[in-house]
């Protein structure tokens, strides 16, 4: 493949970075397509994500991801963003693009995916715990796939009922709020289960009634697996977890700058990799 005169670069703009596997996972994304690309990780803290932003547009990069308390502020520096980040309030990546950097958030239509290679969330009432920016972004995918209907649990109430509200005006698709429990019972009617809380958040919600007829997902990357994930394994259920996810997002976002679609199980290769050491 041909070079141009300058590298394309993409950078993580982390808070914290140390832990992310996002440089260890696009540079052998790159490799593979064979561009001439850099990829470089930057601690940036969060009252600085204006400045990061504004170095990243000068400096003519590809892209930037961004991760943690990163993502909502970076919204208001986005020259455009996606229907995603705007209803998500949050960024975690932004494309260079002519009228400037482009905001977008990919966490939803990872799940999404995810879900789509075992079930088809058309029509199936979905449990979605958690109400961050993963959460929303998550309950608009699950929306426009026409879920049968969205139930939101948060630990906040009143970011649980900010969401089904938002849901009202994006969707047709039902959308109520449940009340969060230390111990909470997943509804007869739910099909699918999410789970968008943070690794290591506090306090935990330990999830009762698995069934084998279940499909559940947790974004959570971390230690696997999750004691969701066990607890729905050992229910019987069909089970997501957070590599499957990350990796799916992952291949979204190395698209959108390159437009290539990597080999995802590639990506889950390096991802085990990164994890184990």
């Amino acid at each position: 493949m041909t070079s141009p005169a300058l590298q394309e670069v993409v950078a993580l703009l982390g808070c914290p970075a140390a832990g992310n596997p996002a440089q260890y996972l696009f540079e052998r994304m790159i490799a593979a397509a064979g561009l001439d690309w850099r990829f470089v990780t930057f601690e940036v803290a969060a009252d600085r994500v204006d400045a990061a932003v504004a170095g990243v547009a000068a400096m003519g990069f590809r892209g930037c991801l961004l991760s943690g308390p990163l993502r909502g502020p970076a919204l208001s520096a986005m020259a455009t963003a996606s229907p995603a980040a705007t209803f998500t309030g949050a960024v975690g990546l932004a494309e260079r693009q002519p009228g400037g950097l482009a905001g977008h958030m990919t966490d939803g239509r990872g799940v999404l995916e995810s879900l789509r290679t075992h079930v088809d969330p058309t029509d199936v009432p979905v449990l979605l715990v958690g109400a961050g920016a993963a959460g929303r972004a998550t309950a608009l995918e699950l929306a426009l796939a026409r879920a049968g209907e969205i139930v939101v649990c948060d630990r906040d109430p009143t970011r649980a009922d900010a969401l089904v509200l938002a849901l009202a005006g994006v969707a047709a698709v039902p959308a109520t709020a449940l009340a969060w429990e230390p111990a909470l019972a997943i509804p007869p009617r739910v099909g699918i289960v999410v789970s968008a809380v943070p690794a290591g958040a506090r306090p935990p919600v330990a999830l009762g009634g698995f069934r084998a007829d279940l499909v559940v997902a947790d974004l959570a990357l971390g230690c696997q697996p999750t004691p969701l994930v066990a607890a729905a394994r050992a229910g019987g259920c069909c089970v997501i977890d957070g590599l499957e996810i990350h990796c799916a997002r992952t291949a979204i976002d190395f698209h959108t700058l390159t437009g290539i679609d990597p080999d995802t199980e590639m990506i889950r290769e390096a991802l085990d990799e990164f994890l184990s050491t």
